[in-house]
């Protein structure tokens, strides 16, 4: 009969790292059918999971965003729960998308199916109370930060630290040929990463577009979200003369000598391409006011919080200018300590993060729990 997996992510870093788990989940499936079913998208997809639900229908941004889409949000947690219960997993697999996912993840342990959870959601920042609903309802933790494991231990919990899996993703690019951006002239690239929500697009693309009309001796390469129609990064582009690439965040990444990043995961895959970026955040006045209330960190990079130090800039609401953005990236490109400095500090980061190999460690770890519970 051989084994049925279900796997959700609800986003697109949840795909980038969701296909390279199916991947591995297949190339560890030795003499064993394996079924994979998904919540998902294109990347899961072309490794080999059935993709029964698109992540572009479920990416809902900041807390208003959320409560006006309430209903449809508690329609699709109803629906996923029909289509796992008619599919009978032996394993249920989560990835991040912690306010869907937990519940998930309660309504499933409660039936008896296993839970595992890659990529914690990120419970030390806010909401700390759901580590111990986490406790009580997923079966295996794989994190990907190194601070996460001795995080939750002080609560009791064990966890695996598995490493990060941009660091699978980045590996399997580097055996890639190099192929060449459209529009290439010669000048340093500048990349832009403003972000796969349409609400996060609207408010940081306007500033960069202007930031790049501002050095003329760089070319703009914006890095767009395969899932996000064309029109919700040309409409704010403003005249600016920036090449739009779409679906090759890392070979932008690869040609690029400086960027300027929203906050994210993307921040994180910028430094571990060991590329020197500004981290660039604008939210609505409400969200940002709930989340100062609520959010327990120091930084909102990803790059920061694991160096435990400024690394880089963050550029946060009101200091979100052209004139700082412009400043901060006119010290990225020229040649002097400011760059070489940061340069150290993303090797750095690189090292603390360890090697590739999270998506095999998982993928073993889930086969294992299944051999011992057949």
């Amino acid at each position: 009969m051989g084994k049925r997996i279900y796997i959700i992510a609800g986003e697109a870093s949840g795909d980038l790292h969701g296909g390279n788990l199916v991947r591995e989940l297949f190339a560890g499936a030795v003499g064993e059918k394996l079924e994979i079913r998904a919540w998902g998208g294109d990347r899961m997809a072309a490794a080999g999971a059935e993709v029964v639900k698109h992540y572009r229908e479920l990416a809902f941004m900041g807390f208003t965003q959320v409560i006006m889409n309430l209903r449809t949000i508690l329609r699709n947690i109803d629906s996923c729960k029909q289509d796992i219960e008619t599919f009978k997993p032996d394993a249920l697999i989560l990835i991040d998308y912690p306010g869907f996912n937990l519940r998930i993840a309660e309504w499933a342990h409660a039936k008896g199916i296993p839970v595992h959870y890659y990529i914690s959601p990120q419970v030390w920042a806010w909401k700390k109370g759901r580590v111990h609903t986490i406790k009580k309802v997923v079966d295996r933790m794989y994190v990907i930060l190194p601070f996460e494991k001795e995080w939750y231990a002080r609560y009791g919990m064990q966890v695996d630290f598995v490493g990060h899996p941009l660091l699978d993703a980045i590996e399997q690019e580097g055996k890639t040929r190099l192929v060449p951006l459209p529009g290439d002239d010669g000048r340093p690239v500048v990349a832009l990463l403003p972000g796969s929500r349409r609400q996060e697009i609207a408010r940081v693309l306007p500033l960069m577009a202007r930031v790049a009309k501002r050095f003329p001796q760089e070319r703009f390469v914006l890095a767009a979200a395969p899932s996000v129609p064309d029109e919700a990064y040309t409409e704010h582009l403003d005249g600016s003369s920036i090449t739009v690439v779409k679906g090759r965040t890392s070979d932008v990444l690869r040609y690029a000598r400086a960027a300027l990043v929203t906050s994210g995961t993307a921040t994180l895959e910028t430094a571990l391409f060991g590329i020197p970026e500004v981290v660039c955040y604008s939210g609505s006045a409400l969200n940002v006011w709930i989340a100062k209330r609520l959010v327990d960190i120091k930084f909102i990079s990803l790059v920061n919080l694991i160096m435990e130090r400024e690394v880089v800039r963050e550029l946060i609401q009101d200091d979100l200018t052209v004139e700082t953005m412009s400043a901060e990236l006119e010290r990225l490109l020229a040649e002097g300590p400011y760059r070489s400095a940061m340069l150290a500090d993303l090797t750095a980061l690189q090292q603390k993060l360890g090697g590739p190999g999270a998506s095999a460690a998982v993928a073993a770890s889930v086969w294992k729990s299944l051999a011992s519970s057949s």
